[in-house]
């Protein structure tokens, strides 16, 4: 099975070896044809500590690193 890819922006990084990242998607609404923006945060494992706030990031999916990461941080934008 392939791994996803999303692409996001960072939110926080105050945990150690970890960033919240924000991720936004755009999609018509079904009836009203307007494009609605929703985002969703993911908290993605950061090995080094080298991302920053505001940086443009690409995550994967991986093996769960802890109860509530699911994602691994694979390169700047």
């Amino acid at each position: 099975m392939p791994k996803r890819i999303l692409q996001g922006t960072v939110t926080s990084n105050q945990n150690n070896q970890t960033v919240t990242v924000s991720v936004e998607r755009r999609f018509k609404h079904p009836v009203m044809q307007k494009t609605i923006r929703k985002s969703k945060k993911y908290r993605a494992h950061d090995e080094n500590n080298q991302y920053q706030v505001g940086d443009t990031v690409r995550i994967q999916e991986c093996a769960p690193k802890s109860k509530t990461k699911r994602w691994e941080v694979i390169a700047q934008v």
